[in-house]
């Protein structure tokens, strides 16, 4: 099979959801459940500060070191958050074609004043550089300059999340859009993780030369992070049966679509953990202290899982905010969390959806 970069993808599309309503009860571990009102400092769980509110179908939260940016999936604007917790217009992205998952995804910051976005596009999902302009409270941004267009795309297995690893180099995650068999084809940039360089071009230190794929066999993978060794993990929603989170490994197959959670198959790498999909379905993640945080859509709680032993774990805000797009660390210890209940698929409380931070709880 050959191997493709960026002159030659295909669109895709597909009309089963990823993400269903949740079908059955859901289990919890600390939090009680329910749909008891959120204080405007407190919540069941812990303490909680709004940092913003009424925002449209957030998705991907960028600090700038001096000012936090969020894009709307569903609006095609990139929005910054002022210290009086009201948010101002940065940019709206041109040509974004919405509808279902797709529309305005994931965001990366790179100092000093370049801006990175995934977005779904009249070509199918690409990856977009702006110069971000101004300084906090006045930021702008530029014309776009496309570094990747014509990834797969559909109403849902978008992937989405892009990250800059400790390496300088942007990781994006692209999903299956779903065409399954896509995955375990390197011919195809659908169900993959990519590694590119800064400026778009393909890194030579690549597991496949010539290509910009860095890990494959993946379904819908919505979430990147890195330990303070430089050990990369990701987040990946299942089908039916298994969510999982993975160590990814340079050219890893990761078995989708011909496994499911752990399997203990030759050639493919089984996640350190997974959960039942109705717990679950989780998206943006974040590594403070040698713990992982999931922010988990459907399983409507933040997860955290200590690195050192996966199998010790710890729900928090279970039933109490909703569904959680992203998480990412904040400053002085603290975790950011991004609400989506406006997406189509939630219940919006009063304020929806929110940025919130919280200090990292830990493992308690």
């Amino acid at each position: 099979m050959g191997l493709l970069t960026a002159g030659a993808l295909a669109l895709a599309s597909c009309s089963i959801p990823n993400d269903p309503a949740p079908t059955g009860p859901v289990s919890t571990s600390e939090a009680p459940t329910g749909d008891a009102p959120i204080g405007e400092d407190t919540a069941q769980s812990g303490t909680l500060r709004t940092l913003a509110a009424e925002l449209d179908a957030p998705w991907s939260v960028a600090d700038t070191g001096d000012a936090l940016l969020v894009s709307e999936r569903d609006s095609g604007r990139i929005v910054e958050v002022l210290d009086d917790g009201d948010v101002r217009e940065v940019g709206r992205l041109p040509d974004v074609d919405f509808g279902g998952e797709g529309g305005l995804l994931g965001l990366a910051f790179k100092a000093p004043n370049r801006l990175y976005a995934y977005s779904t596009g009249p070509e199918g999902n690409r990856i977009q550089r702006f110069t971000l302009a101004g300084s906090a409270g006045s930021y702008t941004l530029s014309e776009p300059r496309t570094l990747l267009d014509g990834l797969p795309a559909a109403s849902n297995h978008n992937g989405g999340r892009l990250a800059f690893g400790p390496d300088g180099m942007l990781y994006a995650s692209v999903g299956d859009a779903g065409r399954p068999d896509s995955a375990q084809d390197l011919g195809s940039l659908g169900g993959k993780i990519l590694r590119l360089e800064a400026a778009g071009g393909v890194p030579a230190s690549n597991p496949f030369p010539g290509s910009y794929v860095y890990s494959y066999g993946h379904r819908n993978v919505q979430g990147l992070a890195w330990d303070a060794d430089g050990t990369m993990y990701a987040s990946e929603f299942g089908q039916n049966t298994w969510d999982e989170l993975n160590k990814i490994t340079a050219g890893g197959n990761f078995g989708w679509p011909e496994v499911e959670g752990g399997a203990g198959t030759q050639g493919f790498t089984d996640p350190i953990a997974q959960w039942p999909t109705d717990q679950a379905s989780p998206s943006g993640i974040a590594i403070i202290d040698s713990v992982l945080y999931l922010a988990n859509l459907r399983g409507q709680r933040l997860r955290a899982v200590d690195l050192a032993d996966p199998a010790r774990q710890r729900e928090l805000f279970t039933g109490e905010l909703g569904r959680l797009r992203d998480v990412v660390p904040g400053a002085g210890g603290n975790l950011l969390l991004l609400t989506n209940n406006t997406d189509g698929r939630g219940n919006p409380a009063p304020g929806d959806d929110r940025l919130l931070a919280i200090p990292a709880p830990g493992m308690g």
